[in-house]
């Protein structure tokens, strides 16, 4: 394994602690002059390193004060899309006090993790390309303003891997993590429509284990084992977006027990059923995905999802920063 995880690492973990004055210079060495990097709604696009700096690290330095990156897994290999380089991805929080507005978003005044997917490609040591999605609705909820009416299931900070070795792991074989995920993405798109069950998912033979655990963003939340996984968002989700395709990617990656798949978008859609007290009106979608896995002997264990919720809510013509921004404080915020 070539060292350009550990080179990465030690970048992202620098650039959110560092002194804002020596953020210009630790860029430079860091992105390439004509890096790209695509965060979720409502950032998007940001070109060169001074974009970087001035729409997403001084934003996020700010809102959050003394911000930090606890990283949960953070793993890298060359890409097995015909897009190749190499690069690595991150299941990340971004923790601090949440004292000043961030991308629209009211402070709590409070402690807040913010979770975060990433994808980056290195080249030469430096950062070339970057995919960020942020749950900036789960940042409202730990701020009592939660946009959306109810939760699928449960929402809870996103744990580590249960092995705790999700950080630039030392063992495991990479392509075959990566087989394993390929060959459950492949069933996916088949499904029954009574059970939303598909062929080789479960059971004997199935890549998903019995016990698997499922991590979700806000509005979906997380669940245990494939029965809860399909109550608390399959059926859901299929029923919503029956004729949803995916797999659209730019990005696979394999490391060691994990891997890492994102497509931007990755799924078009139409809205074909009410999801999260929308009213569905046949409008084509789509939708930005990252997927992170921990696998064990053939199949899958745990599975990291962030979805770019709040541009989803978006094409459905809802502004979620908004309407949490409506909402009543938390009855602390007035004391």
């Amino acid at each position: 394994m070539t060292d350009f995880r550990s080179i990465a690492h030690g970048l992202l973990n620098t650039l959110i602690s560092a002194p804002e004055a020596d953020l210009p210079t630790l860029l430079a060495r860091a992105l390439t002059p004509e890096c790209s990097w695509d965060v979720s709604a409502p950032v998007e696009r940001l070109t060169g390193p001074q974009a970087v700096l001035e729409g997403f690290l001084l934003p996020l330095r700010a809102a959050l004060s003394h911000a930090r990156r606890r990283d949960e897994i953070f793993i890298g290999s060359p890409n097995r899309r015909a897009e190749g380089g190499d690069w690595v991805a991150s299941v990340t929080h971004y923790l601090g006090n949440f004292t000043a507005p961030l991308f629209g978003v009211r402070p709590s005044g409070h402690l807040a993790f913010l979770r975060a997917g990433e994808f980056y490609r290195v080249e030469g040591g430096r950062i070339a390309q970057a995919r960020v999605i942020l749950d900036l609705p789960d940042l409202m909820r730990q701020a009592g303003r939660f946009p959306l009416p109810f939760s699928y299931g449960l929402e809870t900070l996103f744990p580590g891997p249960a092995t705790h070795d999700g950080v630039l792991p030392a063992a495991g074989d990479g392509a075959a993590s990566l087989d394993t995920v390929e060959r459950m993405l492949g069933a996916l798109h088949v499904f029954d429509p009574e059970t939303f069950g598909s062929d080789a998912q479960t059971g004997r033979g199935g890549t998903w284990h019995e016990d698997m655990m499922w991590y979700g963003p806000a509005g979906i939340g997380s669940n245990y084992r494939w029965e809860g996984f399909v109550k608390d968002h399959r059926e859901s989700f299929l029923r919503a977006f029956p004729d949803r395709r995916g797999g659209n990617h730019y990005c696979r990656i394999g490391d060691g027990n994990y891997a890492a798949v994102s497509g931007w978008p990755s799924m078009t859609m139409t809205f074909q059923d009410d999801y999260l007290g929308q009213k569905a009106d046949g409008r084509a979608l789509t939708l930005r995905v990252m997927d992170f896995y921990r696998c064990a002997e053939g199949r899958i264990m745990e599975n990291w999802v962030l979805l770019d919720y709040t541009q989803l809510m978006a094409q459905m013509g809802v502004d979620l920063i908004a309407r949490s921004n409506a909402l009543d404080p938390p009855a602390d915020a007035a004391r």
